[in-house]
């Protein structure tokens, strides 16, 4: 039987071997910029310059941003006593001071967390999800995005998203840096070495992409096993999970590729498996059924 903490430790392992590569990627494509031009050093600087500007941007406003952009709205505790009552009760269980609570008006059930930190959090629930969940059910997806701040995967895949947005604009700087540089240089590294780092450069950002999703994927496991220990009612999670499974209505109108990774089940419409941002429902409810 998969016990909660196999199953956390697992996830954790996991996530850190694929984001140790987007570091990898970065310094390669400082590397190799960095030989273009003639100074190896200056690349793998200017690429951690990017790096970092990047990050603090996102790690100072990211979650602002995708609470504007998601069109969510303060939760009053006279509008819906029940989902505050739920996040108070939740947050003293985890151990976690009050993250603040907002509803997006829209059909579509869902849910989602950010926030740099425990101090910084956010929950945000549509109005659909409290439409369609009884109150096991809805704990169960609550306490799954409390354990998201918890085990820190907001800070997590916030920089996850930086550094797949970083090697994407690494990689285009150096294409283009190549089509568009004029005459010759001396310094210019020989012609096997521009073909091979053309073609890593082309394919380097879908390599990416797919790692951010692996990775997102995988903290959705960590977050279902986290959610079903801090609720302990692994069955209501499932069940949420079951009701989104067989939802037919539309896709979230205010979700967009930059933020699908954030929800609790993905919030477009027909998703590719192969290019979504999280785990077949049907497997994420067969692991908590084994809990």
């Amino acid at each position: 039987m998969t016990t909660f903490y196999k199953e956390i430790a697992s996830n954790k392992r996991k996530s850190y071997i694929l984001i140790s590569l987007f570091i990898v990627g970065i310094i390669f494509f400082g590397y190799l910029l960095g030989a273009f031009f003639g100074n190896i050093y200056a690349g793998v600087f200017i690429a951690f310059l990017i790096s970092m500007i990047f990050t603090l941007i996102g790690y100072y406003s990211g979650d602002s941003l995708v609470l504007q952009i998601s069109g969510a709205r303060p939760a009053t505790k006279r509008e819906f006593p029940y989902l505050i009552n739920t996040v108070e009760g939740l947050a003293l269980a985890a151990g976690l001071p009050l993250p603040k609570v907002y509803v997006i008006d829209d059909p579509n059930p869902n849910a989602f967390a950010t926030g740099r930190d425990e101090q910084h959090a956010s929950i945000a629930a549509t109005t659909g999800l409290l439409n369609l969940m009884n109150r096991t059910e809805l704990e169960g997806v609550l306490a799954h995005e409390m354990s998201h701040i918890k085990n820190y995967d907001v800070r997590f895949m916030t920089f996850v998203t930086i550094f797949a947005g970083i090697v994407v604009l690494l990689s285009d700087f150096f294409v283009r840096g190549f089509f568009f540089s004029s005459g010759d240089s001396d310094n210019r590294p020989g012609a096997v070495f521009l073909v091979v780092g053309i073609i890593l450069a082309i394919l380097t950002p879908v390599f990416a992409q797919l790692i951010k999703l692996s990775i997102s994927r995988k903290r959705e496991f960590l977050a279902d096993a986290s959610g079903a220990q801090l609720s302990r009612h692994p069955e209501g999670l499932a069940n949420a999970l079951k009701k989104l499974k067989e939802y037919k209505g539309p896709g979230l109108k205010t979700a967009n590729k930059a933020t699908a990774h954030l929800y609790i089940s993905n919030p477009f419409k027909n998703a590719s498996r192969f290019f979504s941002s999280h785990p077949p429902l049907e497997e994420r409810i067969k692991k908590l059924e084994a809990m």
